[in-house]
């Protein structure tokens, strides 16, 4: 399978190269870039939040790492004040002694007792020569000292420094990926808005029904407007019925058939 990816390619190149000539290489990389723009251009924002997210995080380790450097330069800067200390009290006595040799020696005295002990003058001597050469190696080595502990402390200090803006700089990335999650959502809210699309079907409906409504009542009120609602007033309106005169109306009626005939008892 290898040895068929490898002949296929190796196929390619050479009809790429047939085709395109010298120019070949340029075309190829050309394309690849392209084809990985086009594909950076597909991923979701989303998932480019979270890849970003996920990059901060991993400053992580390296804070832990600066602030495990720092605490350890700490560790030994107070531990190498305390040794200064010491050996520059240590020094200050030895000095004290020296000078104090050197006085008697030079009184002229050829024995001198200190702590209850008598000692001759080659005895002070030889002791202020070794004493004196102790104080000088101690003096370079205190000079070293306090050279290597202000290196150190500038150390701790640009460290500190450096911790402090990698810190600042975390939090201000984190920010800025809320502010960006916050501006990717306003987005996606204001496109879920304007494509959506409302039913007002429903409320046509009602609309409708309501007017229709609207129109009766008002048909209902014009027709009662016209008639008018004379109900429980005096009937001024209507004729009274005449009565009858049956008598009258009887002559009339004979009298249409000719002379009246009476009869006889």
């Amino acid at each position: 399978m290898i040895k068929k990816v490898a002949v296929g390619t190796m196929a390619f190149a050479a009809l790429g190269t047939l085709i395109f000539g010298r120019d070949a290489v340029s075309y190829a990389r050309t394309g690849f870039t392209s084809a990985r723009a086009a594909i950076r251009s597909e991923v979701p924002i989303e998932f480019e939040i979270d890849r970003a997210r996920q990059e901060v995080e991993q400053l992580l380790p390296d804070v832990r790492k600066s602030m495990h450097v720092i605490a350890e330069e700490q560790v030994e800067v107070e531990a190498l004040k305390k040794s200064l200390e010491r050996k520059e009290l240590a020094m200050e006595s030895q000095e004290e002694a020296i000078l104090s040799l050197t006085s008697d020696l030079k009184s002229g005295d050829s024995r001198f007792v200190y702590a209850g002990h008598s000692y001759t003058q080659h005895e002070v001597e030889k002791d202020l020569t070794e004493r004196f050469n102790r104080f000088k190696i101690a003096e370079d080595t205190v000079k070293s000292e306090r050279a290597l502990l202000a290196a150190k402390e500038k150390a701790l200090t640009t460290h500190r420094s450096t911790l402090e803006s990698m810190l600042s700089q975390k939090k201000g990335l984190e920010l800025e990926l809320e502010r960006l999650d916050a501006r990717v959502r306003t987005i996606a809210s204001r496109k879920q808005i304007n494509s959506l699309e409302i039913d007002d079907s429903q409320l046509n409906r009602a609309k409708t029904l309501i007017s229709t409504i609207e129109k009766r009542l008002d048909i209902e009120d014009t027709v009662l407007a016209s008639e008018g609602d004379f109900n429980g007033l005096i009937p001024v309106e209507q004729e009274a019925e005449e009565t009858e005169n049956i008598a009258l109306k009887v002559d009339q009626y004979f009298s249409k058939t000719g002379d009246l005939k009476v009869v006889a008892k």
